[in-house]
């Protein structure tokens, strides 16, 4: 074979290769073919950060934008708050909208000093969900032992309930396998999948609290593509079972 043929060769096996491993990503992390059943999953909610753009609250309180529930990002490792965080909160809430605020976690920071972060945020806000933290790699630096991002997780959570928090714990199917479970049993679970039912190990859907079915929803009044939440009727978590949307009042 010339040398010539040898790299044509060589090529057409690497865009192959590439061809498969962009399919095999997609399906894992970016496929959605999730399609929560209404009338079993009636209570749903969007998450947002000011990656959404300026949000029309009094459009998404209205009862046709399916948003029964809003979660808010507030903060992210131990100095950075979002810059949407104030004003999202307070306009939810002056819409009516049960909301909540959540935190990204970083794997490279200490988890006291994180919490202190968060702490300070929404600390004399309106909100009327517990807090939630987000773990996952994405957007996380690589080189970090689960171990010691259990330990720092762990840091935080115990300090937000020491201080009369009950936080959620959001994450996807690979950061459940690898840090949560085990170690955060006692805590609600917000999961994020594409599969139904959306985690692998529970089938009775009895484990977790919070379903992120999708990243790509449309909803009015929100100028980009939104998460999509709903909750688990079976076990959802503290303080859902008060909000207005139990009682279908909202016009």
């Amino acid at each position: 074979m010339s040398h010539r043929l040898l790299k044509i060769s060589i090529v057409a096996i690497a865009l192959l290769l590439a061809a498969l491993l962009t399919r095999l990503a997609y399906d894992r992390w970016f496929a959605e073919g999730a399609v929560p059943d209404r009338d079993i999953y009636t209570v749903r909610g969007i998450d947002v950060s000011h990656h959404n753009g300026d949000i029309d609250f009094e459009r998404l309180s209205k009862a046709d934008t399916d948003v029964d529930f809003l979660y808010v990002k507030a903060t992210e490792g131990t100095d950075y708050i979002d810059p949407q965080f104030y004003d999202n909160v307070r306009r939810a809430a002056e819409a009516g909208i049960p909301v909540g605020a959540y935190h990204f976690f970083r794997y490279d920071t200490d988890g006291e000093l994180q919490a202190l972060n968060f702490l300070h945020a929404i600390k004399r806000r309106r909100l009327s969900l517990p807090p939630a933290i987000d773990v996952e790699d994405w957007g996380n630096p690589d080189g970090h032992t689960a171990a010691l991002i259990v330990e720092r997780l762990r840091t935080l959570t115990e300090y937000l309930r020491g201080e009369g928090y009950d936080p959620i714990i959001y994450t996807n199917l690979d950061g459940y396998h690898r840090l949560i479970r085990g170690n955060f049993d006692n805590l609600p679970l917000w999961i994020s999948s594409f599969s139904d039912p959306p985690l692998d190990i529970d089938p009775a859907n009895i484990r977790w609290s919070i379903w992120q079915y999708s990243h790509r929803g449309s909803v009015p009044g929100v100028p980009s593509d939104v998460d999509l939440n709903v909750i688990n009727p079976a076990n959802p978590p503290a303080g859902f079972t008060q909000i207005p949307q139990y009682e279908t009042t909202r016009q």
